[in-house]
């Protein structure tokens, strides 16, 4: 039932795309999406209209663009991964000539010339099958009559300003701007109209932040994928290697599964580069007796794992590795013995924190207490879900979010500490899952521990005799 009644929330989710492909078969069903629109409806306020606009092409190089990602608020509500999408969603049952309704989708029409270019499209007829009744042409959307005057408030994010003008006359380009028309946007509107960029970030962060079941077994399938991954390159790991080609078995392991894609770039840093936090270069070519952080996640379906092991390239810890390593270890554990229903995101933290500034201090690495803060300079965990930093308010734990704990310990070359310590960067990352009955980690079969470690490095991989002639 409706908390308010007299409302309407229009939403308008334009996307663009260069290099474009059909709706391919996803977890999700067209009663997901659905019900994410209908829930949005119950929090919208009322006699208000809302803009949202996916993320739009990037262009690569000259005629080369980046394979399209829906904007993951877009996906999450309608389940359209195809570019140039408008939906218009009323909080109630409009009526007009033809009948009752409450959204329209507008969508990019069937067109047998550029789907032999770009792939199939799924057109008006597609929409209708993925459960849309009013599904319109997005040609169409420009004459289309709203009088946006009637609402008391027009809900929208920033809108991007990268957006590619191509010569199509109805692209996201032209979307955006028919639609600034139409509410008469300007700077100075902004902030003397009935504009508000607040709110319909709040209502979807709310939504967002709690998985449902499906979103659930999602990212429990990348998180699969993803253990997979480190798997196999903690058994192929070997000092002959570089963090290139690390990066690459990980992400072959993700494609032998189906995944997407990944959920961000990978990080493969050994030796100091371990100790820069979102490294992303991974070009270092000898990794001879250092250790090796690898922070990588599948990307399935559009929901992503996240998660990070620090492995010795040689298969085994030395001394101070193994050292940095136990305190780490220790305050993950702390870390997710706190994540329970109820608790606050900032006890993670404490909890972590607490064994770091404790074994930091024993090993004589920090003299005081508040020095912890050089060697660990992060947080300990974020939500996971479409983005692998997915929406949420932060606040205190509640069931079915899915988040991660990683807590770290990084010495870069020249750091105030005895000189055997420097260039050991290391962190543990894994995806826990909060449920009533205490934290669950869904990356559980991925060993943590570092003895534990070596022994799955001591173990043969697929890959040793896997050889390939040299560049000439």
């Amino acid at each position: 039932m409706k908390k308010k009644l007299g409302s309407i929330l229009l939403i308008l989710i334009g996307c663009v795309g260069g290099s474009t492909y059909s709706q391919q078969q996803h977890g999700l069903t067209p009663t997901f999406h659905q019900e994410r629109r209908d829930e949005l409806r119950y929090l919208m306020p009322p006699h208000s209209v809302a803009v949202l606009f996916g993320a739009p092409i990037r262009n690569r190089s000259n005629s080369v663009d980046y394979i399209y990602h829906q904007s993951p608020n877009f996906y999450y509500l309608t389940g359209w991964r195809e570019p140039h999408a408008v939906l218009i969603l009323f909080s109630e049952n409009q009526i007009d000539e033809i009948g009752n309704f409450d959204e329209i989708l507008f969508v990019r029409p069937k067109d047998p010339y550029h789907e032999m270019w770009e792939g199939k499209r799924l057109g008006i007829q597609g929409a209708k099958e993925m459960g849309f009744d009013r599904v319109m042409a997005k040609e169409n959307f420009k004459n289309y009559q709203i009088d946006f005057e009637t609402f008391e408030q027009i809900l929208f994010f920033n809108f991007q300003n990268d957006i590619i003008n191509t010569d199509d006359v109805s692209d996201l380009f032209d979307l955006v701007q028919n639609f600034q028309s139409k509410i008469n946007y300007s700077e100075k509107a902004l902030k003397s109209n009935n504009f508000n960029q607040d709110l319909l970030r709040q209502y979807l962060t709310q939504l967002r932040e709690i998985k449902t079941p499906e979103e659930i077994e999602l990212l429990k399938k990348a998180i699969f994928i993803s253990v997979q991954g480190q798997l196999e390159v903690m058994k192929a790991i070997n000092e002959s290697m570089t963090e290139r080609e690390i990066q690459g078995i990980h992400e072959f392991v993700h494609k032998k599964y189906g995944a997407n894609d990944v959920g961000y770039p990978s990080i493969v840093g050994s030796g100091n580069n371990a100790c820069i936090l979102h490294y992303r270069a991974n070009n270092k070519t000898d990794i001879k007796g250092e250790l090796v952080l690898m922070d990588v996640g599948a990307e399935f379906q559009y929901y992503t794992g996240d998660i990070t092991r620090t492995v010795p390239a040689s298969g085994k810890f030395n001394d101070q590795q193994k050292a940095i390593y136990q305190i780490v270890f220790e305050a993950q554990k702390a870390g997710i013995n706190a994540a329970r229903l109820g608790n606050s995101f900032r006890s993670i933290y404490r909890a972590s924190s607490q064994i770091i500034q404790e074994g930091l201090l024993n090993l004589g690495i920090i003299r005081k207490p508040e020095e912890y803060r050089k060697y660990f300079p992060h947080g300990v965990t974020h939500h996971i879900g479409l983005d692998v930093h997915d929406w949420g308010e932060y606040q205190d734990l509640k069931e079915n979010m899915v988040i991660t704990i990683e807590p770290g310990i990084y010495i870069p070359e020249g750091s105030d500490c005895d000189p055997k310590w420097w260039d050991i960067g290391i962190r543990i990352e894994d995806d826990i899952l909060i449920s009533t009955d205490g934290p669950i980690n869904l990356s559980v079969d991925l060993p943590r521990h570092w003895k534990d470690i070596e022994d799955i490095m001591a173990l043969p991989s697929a890959l040793d005799d896997f050889k390939l002639p040299p560049i000439k």
